[in-house]
Formats: C-alpha cells, structure tokens, sequence
C-alpha cells in the first residue's frame, strides 16, 4: 500500500480528527450501535494510528483506516468480557458479524444519524445541545462546561446520562422516516440555535460573546443544510444565523460593552456573510413552506437591507412579527411585536401593548421586557418612567455588559434631564 511518509504522521491524523472526526464516529457507531463504545474504540484506534503510521507510514485513506480499527477495537472489547458482563450482546452479534471494510474504502456519511440520535426529544433539551457539542462538535467536557458556566463535572454527567439513556431506550441510529422527519427536526434546529443565541450573548456572566459557541453553531447548521437542503426551514435558521452574525464585530465597542442594533457600525457589517443570508432566505422561500426560523430570517433581512437605523422598514418588521405570532404565539415573540409596532406607529401603541396584564406578568422576571418598556417611554418623552423602567430591569438578572451599558444610558437621561431643568 502507498503510504505518505510516516513523519508526517502527526499533522494529518490531527488534520484528519480537526475535518472529519464526527463523520468517522458516527460510521463507528452505526457499525457497533453504542455511543459510549463507538467513542472508546475511536480513540484506541486513535492511539494506534499514533504509533502504527509513526513506524509505517500514513494509509492512503486514514479516514477508512480510522473506521476499521475502530470496529475491531470494539469488538475486541466485547470478546474480552465475561458471557454474565454482555448486556448487549445482540449489539456484539452485529458488531462480529459486519462486513470488515478495507483500508481504502470510503466513508460514508453517518453525520446526520448521528445528529437526530443525540438531538433526540427523548432527551432533555440541555442534554441535547451537550452531546451535539461533544458528540458531533467534538469540544471537550471542560470546554462546554465554560461555556456554560458550569462544572465540569455537571456537564460530565449531563452527557454521560445522555448515553446512557440513548443505550437504555435504544434510541435508534438512524434518519427518522419521512412521516417523522417534520417533528424531530424541530429538536435538531432549535437545538443547534440554543446553542448559536448562547453563543451570541449569554444571559448572565462577564463574557459579551463565545465565539467558539458561535462558530460551533454555525458550523453545524452548515452541516445539516449541506446533508438536509431540501428542508425549508433549515434553510430559514441557516439564513437567520448567517444574517445575526453577519453583525459580529459591530456589536461591541472597545471597552466590550454592547451595541444595540440602531447604533452599530453598519460599514463593519459582514457583506459576504449578508449576501449568504439572503440567497438561503430565498432559496428556503421558494418551497413555499413558512415556518418559524424562515420569519425570524426575514425580520433579520430587513435590518440588513437598510442603510441605517431611520431607514429601517418597522412596518415590514411589524407585519413579520404578526405572521410569527400566529405560529410561536410565546411572551418574547409578542414583546418584539410590540417594539416593531411601537417603533413603526407610535411608542403609545407599543406600551399599549406591553402593559397588557397578560404579557406583562409572564415576562416580570425578564429584564429585556423591562428594557424595552423604558426605551418606548424614552421615545414617549417620559423620562422619568422610562428610568424606574430600566432600574426594575436592573434588579433582575442579566450579563454583566448589558449592565454596565443600561446603567450608562439610563444615567445619560438623568443627566440631559438635570441640564434641561437647570437651563429652563
């Protein structure tokens, strides 16, 4: 067999682990049909490739190389259990008798199996977006754990139950039929966004945005629309995630601190990234299937075609929203509504809306509900109310950077309004 020269060993198994690692797992796991197994023998096969391509050289296909030393690792651990110790061994029986696959066969593409078995609705949802980072991501324990603020060893045990219950229900490795397709990708896509809005700007906490979580996200919505494109709305969330992030750098000043929307430095904006956004929002449109993630896209469109904040089609935002309230009818989606609608007919239509008893008393204990109160009565011209507005937000929890940057604005109102006082 033609080999690439072993000192070159190293750098393309990393190379190859960087590009094609959740492809190589998720063969392994189809082949052996346990996570946790599939993971263990990948990285035995791993350590073989470490020293066996170091002696011999690099196998013309490692990716294939990877898979069918990953398989026999696995079924030697099976063998090396006692008849009492296999609890699985219709899963041994498979394992023994598959088809030994050559060096130089390809791999075929399992992502998507592997994608639906770790995003599973069986599974709770913060389980689904920590085995989707480690699992199909490949980030380490202790890199989602920081993330999310969490110890390691809480998010140690949220995947290990993961896989356990994978195995104990015997969650299937597998591409829901097409009657079922519909309803899971729901878990798959808003999986995927947690993980993308998380990224984006984290509720609580002192870092303004995790760009690992960000690029991770946008990584595996390019996945999915790359394995599932006939899909409207993952066309719609790959365009609406393309389109946010489009507006990455001019989010932040130099100090950190948060940008709203309305006084970002468009010129810093993503054009390429613009451009992307909008061909796939097209592209998920012409199936002629609006869904959630499809609106969220065009809302995000329409910031992106304006020049600037004045110019920005609130009306268009506002009828948008009224098409996804009919769909998502949640608190958040009926506080954007208000906003647009407040921001297009008058800030006296927007507060209307938001001191509906309703509305207000599900979102009492969210800031941004508070938040966005103050700046419509900002607009109304009442100072004062949008103050103790901002001072209730304040009292409730919120990252740090969105602290500082309220705290500034609302003591700029104070401030024009004790010099208005003091010239009057």
């Amino acid at each position: 067999m033609n080999r690439d020269p072993a000192q070159h060993a190293p750098q393309i198994l990393e190379s190859v682990l960087r590009s094609d690692r959740a492809r190589i797992l998720a063969r392994v796991v189809r082949i052996v049909g346990d996570l946790q197994l599939g993971e263990d023998a990948l990285q035995e096969a791993c350590a073989d490739a470490t020293r066996d391509w170091a002696d011999a050289g690099v196998p013309l296909n490692p990716q294939g190389w990877l898979v069918t030393v990953a398989r026999r690792r696995a079924i030697d651990r099976f063998r090396s259990l006692s008849a009492a110790s296999r609890r699985e061994a219709s899963l041994f029986e498979r394992a023994v008798s598959w088809d030994s696959e050559p060096d130089d066969a390809p791999v075929p593409d399992d992502r998507l199996r592997l994608i639906f078995t770790c995003c599973h609705p069986a599974l709770a949802p913060e389980i689904q977006v920590a085995l989707t980072l480690h699992v199909v991501g490949g980030l380490t324990i202790a890199e989602i754990a920081s993330a999310f603020m969490v110890a390691d060893t809480t998010m140690g045990q949220r995947i290990t139950r993961g896989k356990r219950k994978i195995r104990e229900t015997r969650i299937a490795y597998r591409v829901p039929a097409q009657g079922d397709l519909a309803k899971r990708i729901e878990s798959v896509l808003a999986t995927i966004y947690l993980i993308f809005t998380t990224g984006y700007l984290a509720p609580t906490g002192i870092t303004p945005v995790r760009v690992d979580l960000l690029d991770e996200a946008l990584r595996l919505v390019d996945l999915l629309r790359e394995l599932l494109g006939e899909n409207a709305e993952v066309l719609g969330l790959a365009a609406l995630m393309h389109l946010t992030d489009a507006r990455r750098v001019s989010r932040l000043d130099v100090t950190g601190l948060p940008i709203d929307l309305a006084h970002q430095d468009r010129s810093l904006w993503n054009t390429d990234q613009i451009t992307l956004g909008l061909t796939l929002l097209a592209m998920a449109r012409s199936f002629d299937d609006p869904g959630p993630y499809q609106i969220q896209a065009a809302i995000a469109g329409v910031h992106a075609r304006a020049s600037d904040a004045e110019h920005t089609d609130w009306a268009m935002i506002a009828t948008l929203y009224d098409g996804l309230i009919a769909i998502v009818p949640s608190p958040i989606v009926a506080l954007n509504r208000a906003v647009a609608i407040g921001l297009s007919r008058g800030p006296h239509e927007g507060l209307e809306l938001l001191d509906d008893p309703s509305l207000a008393n599900a979102l009492a204990r969210h800031h941004r509900y508070h938040v966005a109160r103050g700046h419509l009565l900002e607009l109304s011209g009442d100072a004062s109310g949008a103050r103790r507005a901002w001072n209730h937000a304040l009292e409730l929890p919120m990252s740090a950077h969105e602290r500082t940057s309220l705290i500034e604005h609302r003591d700029q109102l104070e401030d024009a309004a004790i010099d208005d006082a003091a010239s009057s």
